[in-house]
């Protein structure tokens, strides 16, 4: 009998559990349910009130061609007696990297595109491209920070600058780039995101126009009056109109460069080249302009030179003179550090070859420094920085010659090569002199296993853009000779009249790593090596220019070569 109880006690057991259990799932059903219908209901209730959570900025916003940059902002923007002005870093950041303090006359010296701006911290003046123009305001310096009034310097960087203070917005856009606008057919409420649910980020009514700035999938991002960024369904968008296009400059040149220097020096006339043609060359380059002892700009054009820029346009050639500052020998270094190190002195030579350029209507020109300290490379990076908005205001090409990566102080480690090859519109290796006159060991010009390494500086360490190189090839090579005191000398023989020095009967041999051929051979009892620049040798280099999609290049120089060279560059360039 009392087995019988607890069995049917633990039968009543599992009963009660199991209704339990069941009472439970409807309670947890019950409460699936309420909380289902209250997200509903919420959801309903904020699409029905647009849930509207207008964005209010705490400090004042910046947003820049229609991106939102205050995250980016080095310092607050100021805003005082209605103009705005932006911290030294903050340009730096957005506008010109290259902006400094210049002790020298106590100014910001800033460039940009077209423009080279100077502006003090005292008067209200800013020079513009060599020209003053008052403005209300100067540079300012506050706990150590350098701030610039930039709504009045809005010719330097191209841009329209507007402060909406009710919404603690500032808006800069540059004039260069595309703009689009639209009506709105109804009221709307711009949302943060596409998403199903997203904030309101500010109301905009029907009939106004707000700036379109891109559509996708039946979704439109604008920009209100306000400032502010955010969606609308494109359908909501009438009259949508380009108000203003996007400006792409024209290159001077179309397809690859084939730049030839005709070589002449500050003693000698323009070569009389009437009723000639250079096949498949588009640029010139003259020796017109040099930096005389007293660091002054010299020119050796006169009536020769000026008939020469006439044929030159006649034939359809570019002319960029080149600018030496080699003229003054020993004395360069010091002419040029003078020059390089005072920005007044640098002002002064910039304006000169501004003039002379416009006087001779030429279309560029190519800056051929060599022999410099290498303490002044950043000043000679200025210069470049300095010089090339005055050209590029006229529509002129600013080129500028530099050496291999690894040399001397003075011959290589005075370029900042990343610099002018950012600023600059082409920068042009002179992939020659591998063993150079002041060698003491004999060697190549120009072997093609050190031109492809040094072209690899340029791309990966330097960081140069490829469109912006020119490969620069020698027309001549060295005949090297060493005598039996085991001296070294050499001089120069042009690529032509290589075959008239060879002795006959002496083997030519490919060496397959520089892609030249050698020959070796005794004269006198001397020993006798030259590395033959030929059209197989130059070809191998110009393939560089294809593979690595350079801007082109350049010959020196002129009349050295043999005429099969202009054929051979057309056809490897596509010219």
């Amino acid at each position: 009998m009392g087995k019988g109880k607890r069995e049917i006690g633990k039968k009543e057991k599992r009963k009660m559990t199991k209704n339990e259990i069941e009472k439970k799932k409807k309670i947890i059903t019950r409460t699936l349910i309420t909380i289902l219908a209250i997200i509903i209901l919420a959801t309903i209730a904020l699409i029905a009130n647009d849930y509207i959570i207008l964005d209010s900025n705490k400090t004042t916003n910046l947003i820049i061609n229609n991106k939102n940059v205050t995250s980016n902002l080095k310092n607050e923007i100021k805003i005082k007696d209605n103009m705005i002005y932006l911290s030294k870093q903050d340009i730096a950041n957005f506008f010109d990297k290259y902006i400094y303090e210049e002790e020298e006359t106590n100014q910001i010296i800033t460039t940009y595109d077209k423009k080279i701006a100077e502006i003090g911290f005292e008067e209200n003046t800013i020079n513009i491209n060599g020209s003053d123009k008052n403005i209300r305001a100067h540079a300012e310096k506050e706990n150590e920070i350098i701030y610039l009034p930039i709504s009045e310097m809005t010719e330097v960087y191209g841009i329209e600058i507007e402060y909406l203070p009710d919404t603690k917005v500032v808006t800069m856009d540059s004039t260069d780039r595309e703009q689009k606008k639209a009506i709105l057919s109804s009221d709307v409420a711009v949302k943060s995101s596409t998403n199903f649910i997203a904030k309101t980020v500010d109301r905009v009514k029907k009939g106004e126009d707000v700036i379109v700035i891109s559509s996708e999938n039946g979704n439109s991002r604008i920009r209100t009056k306000n400032g502010k960024i955010g969606y609308v369904k494109s359908n909501k968008l009438t009259n949508e109109v380009t108000v203003r296009e996007d400006m792409e400059e024209e290159k001077q040149v179309t397809g690859k460069i084939n730049l030839t220097w005709d070589y002449f020096s500050q003693y000698a006339s323009a070569p009389d080249r009437s009723g000639q043609t250079i096949e498949g060359v588009n640029v010139v380059s003259p020796s017109f302009f040099y930096i005389d002892e007293d660091g002054d700009l010299r020119q050796n054009v006169g009536e020769e030179g000026e008939n020469y820029i006439e044929w030159a346009h006649h034939n359809g050639y570019k002319v960029w003179p080149m600018l030496s500052n080699a003229e003054a020998a020993t004395e360069s270094l010091d002419i040029t550090s003078n020059i390089m190190n005072s920005y007044e002195k640098r002002k002064e030579l910039i304006e000169d070859i501004v003039n002379v350029c416009v006087k001779y209507k030429v279309d560029g020109i190519n800056v051929d420094f060599e022999n410099m300290k290498q303490e002044d490379k950043d000043m000679y990076s200025r210069f470049i920085i300095e010089l090339t908005p005055r050209l590029k205001e006229m529509g002129l090409v600013t080129s500028v010659d530099v050496t291999a990566p690894d040399g001397g102080e003075t011959w290589s480690m005075c370029f900042d090569r990343h610099v002018i090859g950012d600023v600059a519109d082409y920068i042009v290796f002179m992939a020659y002199d591998q063993y150079g006159i002041s060698s003491t060991k004999a060697g190549t010009t120009a072997g093609y296993n050190w031109v492809e390494l040094s072209l690899n500086k340029f791309l990966q360490t330097e960081e140069i853009e490829p469109e912006k190189i020119i490969l620069a090839i020698p027309l001549y090579t060295r005949v090297w000779t060493t005598d039996s005191n085991g001296k070294v000398t050499s001089k120069t023989v042009a690529m032509k009249d290589v075959n008239e020095v060879i002795p006959e009967g002496t083997n030519k041999t490919w060496d397959d790593e520089l892609k030249q051929n050698y020959v070796e051979y005794t004269e006198g009892g001397n020993k006798k090596q030259i590395w033959i620049e030929d059209i197989e040798s130059l070809k191998a280099k110009v393939s560089l220019i294809t593979q690595n999609k350079l801007a082109g290049v350049a010959s020196w120089q002129k009349g050295m070569e043999t005429e099969e060279v202009w054929k051979m560059l057309k056809e490897e360039l596509g010219l």
